[in-house]
């Protein structure tokens, strides 16, 4: 089994969902995956912080089944820890949203297994994922590769947490998420969550830009993560373009690559909105 983990609200399902058929489709491995999501009730914070819907996780599941009966997903709620940990936290109001903490539960949960592969919503895998899943980590945290940005601005190791390729049982043994949920409950981080895993860790495995490229798309490229990025024309602006804008894919990025991964997302999308979604939706595709 290839297992990975997702985290996020009722808004990230475009996103899970383009980046699981990206998976399939670039993927030849017959082994099944599991998917983990993270989810949870934060609408104290803000009202459209609402979890993901039982519904749509029960999309997903389908439209994994149609790839190989043996796919998984599970939802696993996480409210309870959130509040228990993060309640009141100087980081709840951080730069991105309160979802960004709970990848940091993951060595909470039993149901994970040893290594589980964490990703981002906004990424599409260009190439196979075994070209990542099967990087050995034996004691090692955890695998990553380097922030673009933070690379130059911050430290030449400043990892991006978007891609985490992980190893439970060295991060249950030193206490890496553990250590970071306390600095996070005590200390306000500029990029919260991902400046508390590099502060705390003790021993990770760099890996090349190619395995989470935040600006270039390459033929060597296997993950293309689709993050808020600098652009110089027409003037110095960032724009956050993420892979489900499929007019601006095309527009500002010029990509073609992912079109297939994108039409079909369009076409379940819109089964899914009216409801059709019935165990042939993918052979209709397709």
């Amino acid at each position: 089994m290839i297992d990975i983990l997702f985290c996020g609200n009722d808004k990230v399902f475009d996103g899970i969902l383009t980046c699981m058929l990206s998976i399939f489709k670039r993927t030849q491995t017959k082994t099944p995956f599991h998917f983990y999501i993270f989810t949870m009730d934060v609408s104290h914070i803000k009202k459209e912080y609402l979890p993901l819907t039982q519904a749509q996780a029960d999309f997903l599941q389908k439209v994994a089944a149609s790839y190989n009966p043996q796919n998984v997903v599970t939802k696993i709620d996480v409210t309870s820890l959130y509040h228990k940990e993060f309640d009141g936290s100087p980081n709840e109001q951080c730069y991105c949203s309160p979802y960004t903490l709970i990848r940091l539960f993951a060595d909470e949960i039993p149901a994970l297994p040893e290594k589980v592969l964490y990703l981002d919503c906004d990424m599409l895998f260009n190439r196979d994922i075994t070209l990542l899943y099967d990087i050995d980590i034996d004691g090692f945290e955890y695998a990553a590769s380097r922030d673009h940005y933070g690379k130059y601005l911050i430290n030449p190791n400043f990892i991006n947490a978007g891609m985490l390729l992980l190893n439970l049982t060295e991060i249950k043994k030193t206490g890496l998420f553990k250590k970071a949920r306390e600095l996070l409950k005590v200390k306000k981080l500029l990029f919260a969550d991902e400046s508390a895993i590099y502060r705390c860790t003790q021993k990770k495995k760099m890996l090349p830009q190619r395995f989470n490229d935040q600006k270039f798309l390459w033929k060597h490229t296997v993950i293309r993560h689709f993050s808020k990025r600098l652009f110089y024309l027409p003037y110095p602006h960032t724009a956050n373009i993420k892979q489900w804008r499929v007019t601006a894919v095309h527009k500002i990025f010029g990509y073609e690559q992912f079109d297939d991964i994108l039409y079909e997302y369009i076409f379940l999308k819109t089964a899914f909105e009216r409801g059709l979604y019935g165990d042939d939706s993918h052979s209709q595709c397709c």
